[in-house]
């Protein structure tokens, strides 16, 4: 799948603060290339044309999706990355994971984070990717390309694995001609001591009823089969595609990853930081390595 850059909801990027760089808090999306320089990533023009001036707040973001499988356009499990290097160490879904070992990729039984010994200190999150089309003129020309929204955000990934289950139901399975739009909201917990934390939402466009938004899906889609287009091979295609990655996340996508989403502890060192902490206690690779090296994997102590 060809991503034509990110989609940021909830944070602005990373900020450098007494000498360390750590991720910023946003009440907006930002809407990036894939184009990096030294203050970040850059923006991509279609973030200014979504906006009318440069003081209006990017929170709703009109989009299209490529799949019509809910399970192809969001992937979500537990993933824990190396930190210094931003690569993939290990993924699962609460059930089982794949694991990179010094023996190569091996499966094993997955616990969740908080059953996990090797989830120890936050290192393994929640982390959810949903590919989008945004759906505006001049948005390029490249109608398989898409941007990717990436957040470790518990409200996040569970309300927009909701929307596309509905959205999905209530449209026959129709999702990839559903006019919709992504929507950055705001609530308040006793856990964020009743400050605002935002999540991504997909919901149907300002002023479009279900019944509207499903009519105009079912002409689109019945468009784009007269002209030949096969939905169900393109679903295939990309369902074949993710299935022959170990993992999916590159290296590079996991930096950016490890930066946005991971930030310092309180005493100011990484969590991720290798070697040994600051209690003398081994970290996840070294906890890996001696694992390996002993060829004990029992089920009990696999991650997510």
């Amino acid at each position: 799948m060809a991503n034509s850059g990110a989609v940021w909801g909830g944070h602005r990027g990373v900020v450098e603060k007494n000498g360390k760089r750590l991720p910023e808090k946003d009440d907006e999306f930002t809407i990036t290339s894939q184009v990096q320089n030294r203050d970040g990533w850059v923006n991509h023009p279609l973030d200014e044309q979504l906006r009318k001036d440069k003081s209006t707040k990017l929170r709703s973001i009109p989009v299209r999706l490529l799949f019509d499988d809910p399970d192809l356009s969001l992937r979500a499990n537990y993933t824990m990355f190396d930190r210094s290097t931003g690569r993939p160490l290990c993924v699962g879904n609460g059930e089982t994971c794949k694991r990179a070992t010094l023996s190569g990729m091996q499966s094993f039984a997955c616990p969740s984070p908080q059953a996990c010994p090797l989830a120890e200190g936050g290192n393994c999150k929640p982390y959810g990717r949903l590919n989008v089309r945004i759906d505006v003129e001049g948005a390029g020309s490249d109608e398989l390309g898409s941007f990717v929204l990436r957040t470790t955000g518990f409200n996040s990934i569970r309300t927009l694995s909701a929307r596309l289950r509905y959205f999905h139901a209530a449209s026959g399975g129709l999702l990839s001609t559903l006019p919709l739009e992504l929507r950055l909201r705001g609530k308040s917990t006793t856990l964020s001591h009743r400050a605002p934390i935002y999540y991504v939402d997909l919901s149907l466009r300002a002023e479009t009823t279900l019944a509207q938004a499903i009519t105009s899906a079912r002409v689109e889609w019945e468009a784009r089969k007269a002209a030949g287009m096969d939905q169900a091979a393109l679903d295939e295609a990309a369902r074949a595609g993710f299935a022959l990655g170990e993992l999916e996340e590159s290296e590079e996508d996991g930096a950016a990853v490890v930066e946005e989403f991971y930030p310092t502890n309180v005493e100011g060192q990484d969590i991720g930081d290798y070697g040994r902490d600051n209690r003398g206690k081994p970290d996840l690779v070294e906890k890996l390595r001696m694992k390996a090296t002993k060829n004990q994997f029992p089920a009990a102590d696999s991650s997510a």
